[in-house]
């Protein structure tokens, strides 16, 4: 058990260099003839979207040097290459957060590897509460924008030296969310029929893993956001700091908790099971988008 220990503390000793993303990268392209164009991370229950590429070649997190394992019950732990539709892709099955006790530049890494790969679109959805009264679970949020409450406590992703080869030292965020790929998520999901469950909206990220109390649930709501969750704000912020286009998905799994009489109570067995139950239609979704990102002229 103490050499269990010692050996998660080590991995806690943080190795995300320019260099370390670089040699991580290198070790992946050679195991490897994909060469990413597109990047996509899988939320939890969301998975799947990874089982939906072809000609597979997959890495568990703890054969790749330098990488963070996921500790969530509902994220594989795999990174996958292959095709979807004939686009070449990479693909998270399963992700890493602040609750799991990661530095925030480790839970990032991946944006950075993406990078090296060659990736230059990022996908990325997770599972929300919804705060939107007019949410139903089940709705999936195509986000347009963020509120990013660590980073209102100064923890952010980019903070320490800034690596000029990934990006400036102070990024925009104001265009984080691609808003050809919203448009063209809209388009797709109306062609497909799935215009009465997709929405728009603004994401907030917290730290977790305890879920929100009603008091802040009402306070985020009248802050502006629509959803609220325990990830993707921040490796959105590196995926912009190193100039990929973004876009991102939250499904709704269960509905926030706002009034003092409900009996309702937020829990992970929900959120993955309305994972599955939605989650054939978000993998057609998103493969869908990927194969019209060629027509949009988004792939050199």
């Amino acid at each position: 058990m103490e050499g269990n220990r010692m050996g998660h503390k080590k991995e806690a000793e943080v190795k995300y260099s320019y260099e370390d993303c670089q040699a991580t990268a290198d070790w992946l392209l050679s195991q490897t003839a994909v060469r990413p164009l597109v990047g996509i991370v899988c939320g939890s229950g969301l998975g799947g979207l990874a089982d939906a590429l072809k000609d597979q070649v997959a890495f568990n997190y703890r054969d790749i040097p330098n990488f963070p394992q996921s500790t969530v019950h509902g994220h594989a732990g795999r990174l996958v290459f292959g095709t979807l539709k004939g686009r070449p892709c990479v693909c998270m099955q399963g992700r890493f957060h602040l609750y799991e006790g990661y530095p925030i530049q480790k839970i990032t890494m991946p944006m950075r590897i993406f990078k090296l790969l060659g990736v230059e679109t990022v996908i990325l959805t997770n599972a929300a509460g919804g705060l939107n009264q007019d949410y139903k679970v089940g709705d999936i949020m195509i986000i347009k924008d963020h509120l990013n409450m660590p980073g209102f406590a100064g923890n952010n992703p980019l903070a320490g030296p800034n690596e000029e080869r990934f990006g400036v030292r102070f990024p925009c965020m104001s265009d984080a969310y691609d808003r050809e790929l919203q448009q063209l998520a809209l388009d797709v999901g109306s062609e497909l029929g799935f215009s009465d469950f997709l929405r728009e909206g603004v994401y907030c990220v917290l730290g977790g893993p305890s879920f929100e109390t009603i008091a802040e649930c009402r306070m985020l709501h009248k802050l502006g956001a629509d959803a609220v969750g325990m990830s993707t704000v921040h490796e959105v912020i590196v995926a912009r700091h190193c100039g990929m286009r973004v876009f991102a998905l939250s499904l709704i799994t269960n509905k926030a908790v706002m009034d003092y009489d409900s009996e309702e109570k937020a829990n992970h067995e929900e959120v993955l099971q309305t994972g599955k139950q939605r989650a054939e239609q978000l993998e057609r979704l998103v493969s869908t988008i990927i194969t019209r990102l060629e027509h949009n002229n988004n792939f050199a």
